[in-house]
């Protein structure tokens, strides 16, 4: 069951469309709906004249709360034409450690949804979507920036592989699963786990069980990067929401991004629910 979201809320020049997205899908659950706002603690870089003068830092303190209250203005508002109940929550961060405390408050939400990093951008929500999905141990659902459309289920895709990563991403996504039209299950040649495949027991089978209207696609691939082979499956498919596992490893504390998981994360063009 889905009962408790979390959004981060965009506070820089974006379009706003995580937290609108994050509104369809708690009025699609009737869940409650957390949106976080961001208030950054001011830079102090030292200038060729010194420290930057106490005004300058003062201003900087006071625009960052203001685009954190504007953007819990907006979600507060959007919520209610919904009819969604929404909950915003103004914090303080360091630009250094935002990433790590978003992705600690997940933990104590059923989902958390962020918005995708835009390009040439010095946006932080790349490294706040990486610690939701690497540091919350809850699903994170990814929107991208162009995203407009609310959330839409008619043609799901599950990428599936044979991982543990790819297993949780099933299990957490079940509850929208169960929602959509039609399932389609992914399998790209050359990925791990498909030799273990057993016929009446792999993932096709169990979601089966699950009532899905489900269909089995199977990819053989050369030298093609697996990601752009999803990615383009799913254009030529009409997928509207993906469902696949994240991947990375850690490395002195911090976890590096596998592949694919980048790849996707960068270029995606729908939704995508990952869990690690």
């Amino acid at each position: 069951m889905i009962e408790d979201i979390l959004v981060n809320l965009s506070v820089g020049q974006g379009s706003g469309a995580a937290t609108d997205y994050a509104v369809s899908v708690a009025a699609t659950f009737d869940a409650h709906l957390a949106g976080v706002a961001f208030a950054y603690d001011p830079v102090t870089p030292v200038s060729s004249a010194g420290y930057l003068p106490a005004e300058v830092v003062e201003a900087q303190a006071r625009d960052s709360i203001a685009a954190a209250k504007n953007a819990a203005s907006h979600f507060t508002e959007t919520c209610k034409r919904a009819g969604v109940s929404g909950e915003p929550l103004t914090l303080n961060a360091s630009y250094g450690g935002v990433a790590g405390q978003f992705g600690r408050l997940a933990r104590r939400f059923d989902f958390a949804i962020v918005g995708q990093a835009e390009p040439d951008t010095d946006s932080l929500d790349e490294f706040i979507g990486e610690a939701a999905l690497f540091e919350g141990g809850r699903p994170v659902i990814i929107v991208p920036y162009i995203q407009k459309a609310p959330l839409e289920l008619d043609q799901v895709m599950v990428c599936w592989d044979g991982s543990r990563a790819a297993t949780r991403a099933i299990a957490d996504a079940m509850p929208l699963l169960k929602r959509a039209g039609r399932v389609e299950v992914l399998i790209v040649g050359n990925e791990r786990g498909k030799h273990d495949e057993v016929e009446g027991a792999d993932m096709g089978a169990h979601l089966a069980r699950h009532g899905l209207n489900l269909e089995i696609k199977r990819i053989q691939i050369g030298d093609i990067d697996v990601a752009d082979v999803i990615l383009s499956h799913a254009a030529d498919a009409g997928t509207n929401f993906i469902v696949m596992g994240g991947y990375g490893h850690s490395r002195l504390r911090e976890f590096v991004l596998g592949g694919v998981t980048r790849t996707i994360l960068r270029s995606m063009t729908v939704p995508v629910l990952m869990s690690h």
